[in-house]
């Protein structure tokens, strides 16, 4: 039986892809930091291991007859001990150092599309940085570059409180497309390549079949509940500021107001050639990702 390893399981695509994999029969194992979180994976046949990425000597024997790792936690918002540096690129560091110790077979790492070394926005070089480690460590590896997830950035952010109140509020002049995917794809997507060594040592974009701007998002979700919701908008301007002054105190939210800044004039566009269609999946489109989110209210 092989045995999968998610790292961070409570997240959005760590619970959802443990719940996948559990279903085709693999032995699933999750990282997480509060096992309570966990309570529903358990139930359902996962393994739950208590361990945190800031914290070395908690993640040092998780490895043990591990077949695939696949990362699913990062600390974009994380703040104190949490913060990115220590998650993102430490964190993930000594994940890879361990893994090569245990023969682990292939490590997935989930990253974004936009990683680079001169990215305006700390994560998204730090995200570069880890590719390259773990390229360099010889262990067999795959690099799923990935746009921002629907859940979050279409639902959470933005369209949950025109379901909820009719209305919502943008980052920025929301004029600028983007390209979201679905967990579900990502899932799909990571279904098609474990243990399949036609993807070992690669960089693989994945996309969503449309690049859309979030004023665009708004309007579907209006239409998908036949209102005309009401958006507002928080000027660049106060992004700016609000990017410096929350630095200190909290920059996980400073990073989202600089990223979102960064997002105004930046292509955040991916080739939509990119989306699971490559692997001869049918990829989930913004509108029915919006009618499955309202019909789950």
């Amino acid at each position: 039986m092989t045995h999968l390893l998610i790292i961070g399981g409570t997240g959005v695509l760590g619970n959802a892809a443990a719940i996948h994999f559990l279903g085709k029969g693999f032995h699933v194992s999750v990282l997480v930091r509060d096992k309570e979180k966990a309570a529903n994976l358990k139930m359902k046949g996962a393994s739950v291991i208590t361990g945190d990425l800031t914290d070395a000597a908690t993640i040092s024997g998780i490895f043990n007859g591990i077949d695939i790792v696949l990362t699913a936690a990062h600390g974009m918002l994380g703040k104190g001990k949490n913060k990115s540096v220590n998650v993102d690129k430490a964190g993930h560091q000594h994940l890879i150092d361990k893994a090569k110790q245990a023969g682990v077979k292939q490590f997935i790492y989930t990253s974004t599309n936009f990683a680079s070394p001169d990215h305006p926005v700390d994560f998204f070089r730090t995200k570069y940085s880890v590719e390259q480690y773990l390229i360099s460590s010889g262990l067999s590896y795959t690099i799923l570059r990935l746009p921002a997830f629907m859940e979050w950035h279409a639902y959470n952010l933005l369209g949950k409180n025109i379901v909820k109140k009719g209305k919502t509020t943008i980052l920025g002049a929301g004029k600028n497309p983007a390209n979201f995917i679905a967990i579900k794809d990502v899932v799909a997507a990571v279904d098609t390549i474990a243990l399949n060594q036609h993807y070992y040592n690669k960089i693989i974009a994945v996309s969503g079949p449309q690049n859309i701007s979030r004023n665009e998002i708004a309007e579907l979700f209006g239409k998908a509940l036949n209102i005309q919701p009401k958006t507002g908008h928080v000027p660049v301007g106060v992004l700016n500021v609000f990017s410096f002054l929350l630095k200190p105190f909290h920059p996980g939210i400073a990073r989202i107001m600089k990223l979102s800044l960064h997002a105004e004039t930046a292509d955040e566009t991916m080739n939509t050639r990119d989306s699971i269609e490559q692997f001869g999946l049918r990829p989930t489109t913004i509108e029915e990702f919006i009618q499955s989110a309202i019909k789950k209210q």
